[in-house]
């Protein structure tokens, strides 16, 4: 199977979420004011704990993709995050990954110091997004998601879930291929969250190992607070880290290369579990 060096076979990766924006679901608002007034130092401090906790790449976000979000332009993305981007470079030795689906702002990012552009729309929302990651010869994550964030959870409907998102994803692979990026810097995320059903997230959970082989490129799981864990718990989305971990475990035993997560220091140990358990079916040693 292919792998990235971003994303490498030995283990699973840990990405944690920092996000610069004023209203993501469960943290927004902790550095940002207004449009894009920055807090640069708590932020760059946040940044050192997510790693001192054990994160492996740190995902920077500047527009929030929740369910009913609204987009804002790529210029105040920009403001948000490159500042930022180019603080924590210089500060720790970390992969660094731009959460954007606009090619001006993936842009940016990557010459302020990014190495991973994340795009959870998978080409979808501004297709020259993947020209940017080839020339920069950056890893690019493709996730899924139709149509829009302020819309997605308005009625979404799936025949087969894991074969449709799994066509959807090797539509975004072939997009970035013929793009010019390569094979090797590719991976993909099944876009728990993002225009799914409750029904729909759990067997993409269950499936993973299905959709990986069916790609062959690494994935990447973002299960961290979604609301269809609130579905299942009853919890409001700050107290859902411990269903958090336990997708985690579950993705790591099945299959997944990376985590996408707010609590750091749980997922490391949920995919430690999640990934002995791996190895031991196999019938190879932790």
């Amino acid at each position: 199977m292919q792998t990235t060096a971003i994303f490498p076979a030995h283990r699973v990766t840990i990405v944690g979420i920092l996000n610069a924006t004023p209203d993501s679901f469960s943290d927004g608002g902790r550095f940002v004011r207004g449009e894009a007034r920055l807090d640069l130092p708590a932020a760059v401090d946040a940044a050192a704990a997510l790693v001192s906790a054990g994160a492996q790449v740190l995902d920077i976000g500047g527009e929030s993709t929740r369910p009913g979000s609204q987009p804002v332009s790529p210029a105040i993305e920009i403001a948000r995050t490159a500042r930022l981007i180019e603080a924590v470079a210089k500060r720790l030795d970390v992969p660094l990954s731009i959460d954007t689906r606009n090619a001006e702002v993936a842009r940016a990012a990557l010459d302020a110091g990014a190495q991973i552009v994340n795009d959870v729309s998978g080409l979808r929302h501004d297709p020259a997004l993947a020209g940017v990651a080839a020339r920069a010869g950056a890893t690019l994550i493709l996730g899924h998601l139709r149509g829009e964030p302020a819309t997605m959870q308005e009625r979404p409907h799936f025949g087969d879930v894991l074969r449709e998102v799994g066509d959807e994803l090797a539509a975004s692979v072939a997009a970035a291929t013929a793009a010019g990026v390569a094979m090797d810097r590719l991976a993909v995320d099944p876009g728990l969250g993002f225009g799914k059903r409750l029904e729909d997230n759990l067997v993409l959970l269950a499936e993973l190992g299905a959709l990986r082989q069916r790609l062959q490129l690494p994935l990447l799981v973002g299960p961290s607070r979604k609301s269809f864990l609130g579905s299942l718990t009853g919890d409001p989305a700050e107290e859902r880290d411990r269903a958090t971990l336990a997708a985690c475990a579950v993705a790591a035993f099945l299959g997944a290369d990376a985590v996408r997560v707010h609590d750091v220091g749980g997922a490391v140990r949920a995919v430690a579990v999640g990934r002995a358990l791996r190895d031991a079916r196999r019938g190879s040693r932790p």
